[in-house]
């Protein structure tokens, strides 16, 4: 008998992989935590019912969310990451030798106990020395930080249930605040293509916009998220993520990357028509 999980994108369409293993399956006082290896896209973490990452596609989010921001901001040294208990994007941030401080801010510490056993390509980077964990609430870390960050990430889960509070005015407003004078926050946007996620793609983007004085948007394709299509959010005190793109000095980090390159950095900014029109509303 085959076993297949089976993510809702919406009530009428659902993403379906076929599972080999049960790997971890555990209820913590936040969500439902699951850990399953498929043939196709190997070892996947899933959060309430929904993927949060796959080993075949992970690269492409956590690269897209990561050197986007390294590539614009000349002098990045001090790194907020909210969520993200994967460890995925903190794997990312190290690989840059400049960054002196990464604290990374996870609700749920069950969810970063079976990453580092069942997902250690992951985690590889979590115990690195310039990595220190908090397991708290964002929401109530955030206030406490006043102008200390050059980058904040925020790679929160969609915005419902626990994570719904990353999504107000009030935490982007301290977001704000906690960044530097030239400081950057980048976010996940969700998808922008079934009616439920473009309402709270626009809400979530429109209380960025009032908050930023440069609020832009970019894309990626990521298989396994909700139609293949993802958004992320690029907001900044100073930095345009074009014009202010330092291809160069970004080059000389010798990263390998398998997505993000500096010709993808300025083609992901240019979106489709629909998309532009969805924005404008908010603008």
């Amino acid at each position: 008998m085959n076993f297949w999980f089976s993510e809702n994108h919406t009530p009428d369409v659902k993403l379906s992989l076929k599972v080999k293993k049960q790997l971890f399956s555990e209820k913590s006082q936040y969500q439902q935590i699951d850990v399953f290896d498929t043939p196709e896209f190997g070892r996947v973490l899933a959060l309430d019912g929904n993927i949060m990452l796959t080993e075949r596609d992970e690269f492409i989010y956590d690269e897209m969310i990561t050197h986007v921001p390294m590539a614009v901001h000349p002098d990045i040294k001090d790194v907020l990451v909210i969520g993200a208990g994967d460890g995925g994007v903190v794997k990312e941030l190290t690989r840059y030798e400049s960054i002196e401080r990464i604290d990374l801010v996870e609700m749920d510490e069950m969810v970063v106990v079976a990453c580092r056993q069942y997902l250690p390509t992951n985690a590889c980077r979590l115990d690195d020395e310039r990595v220190h964990i908090f397991y708290e609430h964002a929401l109530k870390f955030i206030r406490k930080h006043e102008n200390e960050y050059d980058l904040i990430i925020v790679d929160s889960n969609d915005p419902y249930g626990p994570s719904e509070g990353l999504y107000t005015r009030e935490f982007y407003g301290n977001c704000y605040k906690a960044l530097r004078s030239d400081g950057i926050m980048v976010n996940q946007q969700g998808s922008p293509f079934y009616h439920e996620d473009s309402e709270a793609m626009k809400r979530s983007h429109g209380r960025i916009v009032r908050t930023f004085p440069i609020s832009r948007v970019y894309q990626a394709h990521i298989p396994t998220y909700a139609a293949g299509y993802w958004l992320f959010g690029f907001a900044s005190k100073k930095y345009h993520p074009i014009d202010d793109v330092d291809t160069e000095r970004w080059q000389k980090h010798h990263l390998k990357t398998r997505y993000y390159t500096p010709k993808l950095h300025i083609g992901a900014f240019y979106l489709p028509a629909f998309l532009e029109e969805i924005l404008q509303e908010v603008e």
